[in-house]
């Protein structure tokens, strides 16, 4: 898909959510195939014996290379410590917001959900993949296809008219069906200038519910899937989230703009 099938020439505002023009979508490509490439980048390092320290690392050295800036580093949104590091690095039973860490070192049968946004030219791509590392079990390698599905089909549903019900729905619905748990407390969010907007995309609900789409939007489907229960607990650093009975959890994110005929995946490499 390209600018031509955006009517949008210029930045709108419909209910408190922007609507990004043409030009502004250009911008959100570039940045987001920038993320994408970040995360290919990274793929090779994540393998038995390296710490999320040097995937941080790594990834700062390689997004400054990129005349890039990390938008993770220094957030502090209302309630919130400012984050440490350059990438989210969420293991096993990490539901989001890992912080990296020089001591902890990955191990065969791992799982990894590395996050990133790169801030380029003003704005932000959103991404994250949950990487495999050695041979995980069955079960780990289950939950984890499972979820990059249930991403996908989400984003499947996403075209001019619908609703934000309908991307839960087919989330939660495939989730579910295969056994797994979808976390309610962390939603997708519209992403541009700022790293998180309206509107608010929940990764479960009821078709035909929530705000109707429109050509110009532009928000991330991020779901996350549990093993075992959906309940979470947040960690004393204020960020780390975990699931409550330390069962494994996955995640896969996109960022995706609304277009006149359907939708674009703006973060792929």
């Amino acid at each position: 898909m390209n600018n031509q099938n955006l009517l949008i020439l210029e930045p709108t505002t419909h209910r408190g959510i922007v609507l990004l023009s043409a030009r502004e979508l250009d911008k959100m490509r570039r940045v987001g195939q920038l993320a994408a490439n970040l995360l290919k980048h990274l793929e090779s390092m994540v393998q038995p014996g390296v710490s999320t320290q040097m995937l941080n690392d790594e990834a700062e050295r390689w997004t400054q290379a990129n005349g890039a800036i990390s938008a993770q580093l220094g957030y502090a949104p209302p309630g919130h410590p400012p984050f440490p590091r350059s990438i989210c690095t969420s293991v096993n039973e990490v539901v989001c917001h890992g912080i990296p860490n020089p001591k902890q070192i990955l191990k065969d049968g791992d799982i990894i959900n590395i996050d990133v946004t790169p801030i380029l030219d003003g704005y932000h791509g959103d991404t994250s993949k949950t990487f495999l590392v050695g041979n995980p079990s069955a079960s780990a390698r289950k939950l984890v296809e499972v979820t990059q599905e249930c991403m996908m089909r989400g984003i499947a549903e996403i075209k001019p008219g619908a609703r934000v019900g309908d991307i839960g729905a087919a989330i939660q619905e495939y989730a579910e069906a295969n056994g797994f748990s979808v976390v309610r407390e962390m939603v997708g969010h519209g992403v541009g200038r700022q790293f998180h907007t309206e509107p608010q995309i929940p990764h479960y609900g009821k078709r035909g519910s929530g705000l109707k789409l429109r050509p110009g939007m532009v928000f991330t489907v991020e779901p996350m899937l549990n093993e075992g229960t959906r309940e979470i607990k947040f960690l004393s650093d204020l960020w780390t989230v975990i699931t409550k009975d330390k069962k494994l959890s996955a995640q896969f994110e996109h960022t995706v703009a609304v277009t006149e005929k359907g939708v674009e995946i703006l973060t792929l490499p």
